[in-house]
């Protein structure tokens, strides 16, 4: 089972304390490290590994939860910019990146302080310093579940 699978049979088991929301497509959870804080994941629900093996119908929506998703994630966090990848050559189960983004974010890397996240070091932003507390993750789902909700009611 890849460790994205894992995680959402933790979701099931209401074991995962990441997890935001369930939506017809995917699960949204809060990621483990915040070093871009509000940094989320939307992982679908249907172990593929690329966008185009799912159904058509399947894909579409998908898609359109994940703009759902990621709107909710640049209010809940006051984005600036939002910068999403849909990558899995490390975990190779669709799933997006949400990185809702502010001036300054990037502690002195990039150029001029502006720049792609992937242009802050791995290891940095996956540092114990900025992996959730407790507290903070609590907070995080809190906030980000909220905006969510709300988002849901203006398009039903």
């Amino acid at each position: 089972m890849c460790l994205i699978c894992q995680r959402i049979d933790l979701i099931k088991k209401e074991e995962n304390p990441y997890f935001v929301k369930e939506l017809e497509t995917g699960y949204l959870v809060i990621g483990d490290h915040q070093y871009f804080e509000g940094y989320s994941l939307f992982l679908a629900k249907e172990h593929v590994t690329e966008l185009h093996h799912l159904k058509k119908e399947t894909r579409l929506r998908f898609l359109e939860e994940m703009s759902l998703v990621q709107e909710a994630v640049a209010k809940a966090f006051a984005a600036e910019k939002m910068n999403i990848e849909l990558l899995g050559n490390g975990d190779a189960h669709l799933h997006w990146h949400l990185f809702p983004r502010r001036r300054g974010d990037m502690n002195g890397h990039g150029l001029k302080g502006r720049g792609p996240v992937w242009w802050v070091p791995f290891e940095e932003m996956t540092a114990e310093t900025c992996k959730a507390k407790p507290e903070e993750i609590k907070r995080l789902v809190e906030c980000l579940s909220s905006e969510v909700d709300k988002l849901l009611e203006i398009k039903e």
